[in-house]
């Protein structure tokens, strides 16, 4: 789920406060007072914060894009997908209830927006193996339940750390809130990672996920949907897994084509997906069933 790209913040910019001169002549040369220049500085620090929410180490701002500019086929209308390609089964479009996932790359989201252009639900990035955390959920998440978008938040496995560990490190980082969504395990290979590359047996794998489940389960009230890629999925068998509620990732066929045989609830089905009020490129995701079906799952799953 790590879509996006490490792009550097703005610099920051400072309205410049003009002046009209003295209005007495002589008192151009006289040195203004402690007072008056503490009043100046906290006039220009305060203008130049104005309408800007303050900066956040490590999230992004990354260069807005335009829906309209990348339309595409098979992907609800008010989406785009920078990368569009044929569905040669069914597509994205005839599932009615859409969200995204997003992490720090895409900044600071314009919920209200996104809500509008079809955005239903979202899971944030909180954690990653046992000590990273990502800025980007809280500042994302209290405006996307304002904004009333269904919202949750999601661990990123690292095998170099133990399931338990991983499971207590999410649990201290996100407090149980009613209304909010399940959390989400993000299962995949870590092969771009500078310090653990790890690939562990198959058995040990899905014992991982066992563990981490009902630890996270116990918690909430309600167990974690896991995410995964098709290889890591064939690779480590999760189809013995048993009451695992899956979001398959498959951006270029449907799931049924990638996953024989496997129920999901979720599907991501592209990594370059342009949302109204997300800047840059999102991960867009599509629920299995219909809108009546979509509010009985939620009333079912929401944490309590």
């Amino acid at each position: 789920m790590r879509s996006g790209a490490d792009l550097p913040n703005e610099g920051a910019s400072i309205i410049p406060i003009r002046s009209t001169g003295p209005a007495n002549p002589g008192a151009a040369s006289r040195r203004p007072s402690r007072r008056s220049a503490f009043l100046v500085l906290s006039m220009v620090l305060a203008l130049s914060a104005c309408g800007r929410p303050p900066e956040v180490k490590g999230l992004m701002n990354p260069a807005p894009l335009d829906a309209s500019d990348h339309r595409a086929p098979g992907i609800p209308a008010s989406f785009g997908d920078t990368r569009p390609h044929d569905w040669s089964a069914r597509a994205p479009s005839a599932y009615p209830v859409h969200g995204i996932d997003a992490a720090r790359y895409q900044g600071r989201i314009d919920w209200s927006r996104a809500q509008r252009s079809g955005v239903s639900f979202a899971w944030l990035k909180v954690t990653e193996g046992g000590d990273l955390l990502d800025p980007g959920y809280a500042i994302n998440a209290p405006q996307a339940r304002a904004a009333g978008v269904p919202v949750g938040g999601y661990h990123f496995y690292y095998f170099c750390r133990t399931a338990r560990e991983q499971a207590e490190w999410f649990i201290r980082n996100v407090p149980k809130r009613g209304g909010d969504l399940p959390p989400m395990l993000d299962m995949e290979w870590n092969h771009t990672s500078p310090t653990c590359q790890r690939r562990p047996p198959a058995a040990t794998v899905r014992a991982d996920i066992t563990t981490f489940a009902q630890i996270v389960a116990r918690h909430y009230g309600t167990a974690p949907v896991v995410y995964t890629t098709p290889d890591f999925y064939r690779e480590n068998g999760l189809g013995q897994l048993s009451g695992v509620e899956f979001f398959l990732r498959s951006t270029t066929a449907h799931p049924s084509v990638r996953y024989p045989e496997e129920r999901w609830t979720f599907w991501q089905y592209s990594g370059t997906g342009v949302v109204p009020g997300v800047n840059g490129i999102v991960d867009l995701n599509a629920f299995a069933g219909d809108r009546s079906d979509w509010t009985r799952w939620l009333g079912s799953r929401r944490q309590r």
